[in-house]
């Protein structure tokens, strides 16, 4: 029996940030007891997403790590710029516009972009096409006053 491909969500900021936004689908995607692992470009965002996902909250934390720890295997949340699922990752975080790579293996796929900013709405557009192109389910979820609210 083969594995269902990927689902990838896009989802079009307009209300929050990635730092506003982000924790509370890590926390989703913790309670549907699945792994994470969020790919950022940069190895600083990497560092700031480690500092922030310890304070997003004053009663809540997320438990994670970033790629280079040495107990990144068992991280539940795995913070990283590798292409590579150290921890068996059931869903990836794509910020900044990182690469999405191979997706075998992965539940689902979310591309977080902030609508504000024209490079990752054509970083977005861009790997749109390129997923779409490879066959695999892709949806788009853009950000209202009352949620997220599925466009296409």
């Amino acid at each position: 029996m083969s594995q269902a491909p990927c689902e990838v969500w896009f989802y079009h900021l307009e209300r929050t940030g990635t730092d506003q936004a982000l924790p509370e689908l890590l926390e989703k995607t913790l309670g549907r007891g699945w792994r994470a692992l969020v790919r950022a470009r940069e190895p600083a965002r990497v560092d700031r997403l480690d500092d922030w996902l310890w304070t997003y909250r004053d009663d809540s934390f997320l438990p994670h790590g970033p790629a280079d720890d040495p107990a990144a295997a068992r991280q539940p949340i795995l913070l990283t710029t590798g292409l590579d699922n150290p921890n068996g990752a059931d869903a990836l975080f794509l910020v900044d516009g990182a690469e999405a790579g191979e997706l075998s293996g992965y539940v689902r796929c979310v591309v977080l972009f902030d609508g504000g900013d024209e490079a990752q709405l054509a970083v977005a557009r861009a790997q749109w096409s390129e997923l779409k192109g490879r066959g695999l389910p892709v949806s788009y979820w853009k950000q209202q006053p009352r949620g997220w609210e599925k466009q296409a």
